[in-house]
């Protein structure tokens, strides 16, 4: 009793209250306290290769908490992806787990991404953290706010300006505007890269920031220093988790890399975000909820997976009244060239249009391998003149009536003079695919119709000379 008493005069002197229950309320707030000297922990009770199991934070963790892991190798870092009665769920930052049993595990509370001005020009990993070997990042004070917070559908700003991203082909068959989200579909190897840095070099932005999820760890700098461009670099932030990284990493570089665009949309940019891949992403979203225990629905992928990707991707697009924009240009990996997998259907789902790259126009040599029949731009009706939606409109149906008959011509079937339209489609198609060819080193085209129609008139009057 005496030693209560003594508790009691304290906290009383320390000015807290007299009350035993508030006594321990304030000691366990004092643990649960970031800047408190005594950390309430667990100890690691399973290991697996890609998650580690901890008993003794189920009370007080919370889902996406970052937790410090201290081992004999040192210290690492993971997040809880599961919470149990008993135990909760941590995947690992790191390669691997590299947890032993009985190791401490800590709490440091939900991950705190703060951007900064000056990131531009910078090229950092999915925990912001700088690895181009420049100066260490400065920090935008952590305002409290919640940065994946998506604008209100009635609150957000109306779609209606549209830009021009130089590469003729889109600009002509699937215009885009400002805070547009638009998926470029393609299977692997078939110019996809190439085609993202090209549209990232558009000059209607004030920032420009990519992520390269999954990428092969060799071609990153070849990608952000010769395809992008040392001159658009100045104005873009890149956020880089390799394929060989951890699952944990690769999901959070899409997190981190839309933090960076919101940050820039709240002081009014015009932001352009290239997310390569979503595909990517979602693999690494399946490989984390599978080792929850998280059953497959879907050709191996959980429910999950197809609840985090709008997630995400309706976070980009018009921002509210007074701020800016995140113009998406986000590429769907589809596997084994099938347009109907689950992840690129619900994707084009969510996206305000498809470019659709085709292997078959690859193998012609024609780049970027646009397919415009099977491409879309659901705003294109806000970029069109309606003198350009009518010659679009003609274009396409010479294109699909060439293509359609392309068998017929191959068998020497075809004599002209039957069919006028056909006709025209036979002299004009091939010149209008020359048109559209571009490349990188061509450079920008400003007015591309002005391009298309100065070409045409170019080779027919070649041909009306021979």
């Amino acid at each position: 009793m005496a030693a209560d008493r003594s508790l009691i005069r304290i906290t009383e002197r320390d000015g807290m209250p007299e009350n035993r229950l508030a006594v321990l309320e304030h000691v366990w707030r004092r643990f649960d306290d970031d800047t408190a000297m005594l950390k309430q922990g667990g100890l690691v009770a399973e290991v697996s290769p890609t998650h580690y199991k901890v008993n003794g934070l189920s009370d007080i963790a919370r889902l996406g908490d970052v937790v410090e892991h201290r081992s004999r190798s040192g210290s690492r870092q993971g997040e809880i992806v599961h919470i149990g009665r008993d135990d909760v769920v941590v995947a690992p930052f790191e390669r691997s787990p590299d947890a032993g049993i009985g190791d401490a595990v800590f709490r440091r509370g939900p991950l705190t991404v703060t951007p900064h001005s000056s990131w531009r020009g910078r090229t950092i990993d999915a925990l912001a953290r700088a690895i181009d070997g420049g100066p260490p990042l400065l920090r935008s004070p952590d305002t409290g706010a919640h940065h994946d917070a998506t604008p209100g559908a009635m609150a957000r700003q109306r779609v209606g300006t549209s830009f021009t991203t130089g590469v003729r082909v889109i600009d002509i068959f699937t215009p885009l505007c400002f805070g547009q989200r638009m998926g470029v579909f393609a299977g692997s190897g078939v110019g996809k890269s190439t085609l993202l840095a090209m549209l990232a070099g558009a000059d209607a932005f004030d920032t420009v920031v990519v992520a390269l999820v999954g990428e092969r760890g060799r071609e990153v700098r070849e990608f952000l220093e010769d395809t992008i461009g040392e001159e658009a670099m100045r104005k873009t932030v890149a956020v880089v988790a390799t394929s060989d990284e951890s699952a944990m990493m690769r999901r959070r570089a899409p997190d981190t890399a839309m933090r960076v665009a919101e940050h820039f949309r709240d002081q009014g940019h015009r932001v352009l975000l290239v997310l390569d891949s979503i595909t990517r992403f979602a693999h690494a979203l399946r490989e984390v909820a599978t080792g929850t225990g998280e059953p497959p629905v879907a050709r191996g992928y959980p429910a999950s997976v197809f609840t985090d990707l709008p997630k995400l991707l309706e976070r980009a697009g018009p921002g509210l009244e007074g701020t800016g924009s995140i113009t998406a240009i986000i590429s769907v990996l589809v596997d084994g060239d099938d347009h109907n997998d689950p992840v690129a259907d619900s994707v084009r789902g969510i996206l305000d249009g498809h470019v659709v790259l085709d292997r078959t126009i690859a193998e012609q040599g024609r780049y970027p391998p646009v397919n415009p029949l099977a491409s879309i731009s659901r705003l294109a009706s806000k970029a069109w003149t309606p003198d350009q939606r009518t010659l679009v409109t003609k274009l396409k149906s010479m294109i699909s009536r060439f293509e359609d008959t392309r068998d017929i011509r191959l068998l020497g079937a075809y004599q002209g003079g039957a069919d006028p339209e056909l006709d025209m489609a036979v002299r004009q198609v091939p010149l209008i695919y020359e048109a559209l060819t571009q490349s990188p080193k061509d450079g920008p085209s400003i007015d591309p119709f002005s391009d298309l129609a100065h070409h045409l008139r170019g080779r027919q009057s070649a041909d009306a000379g021979d």
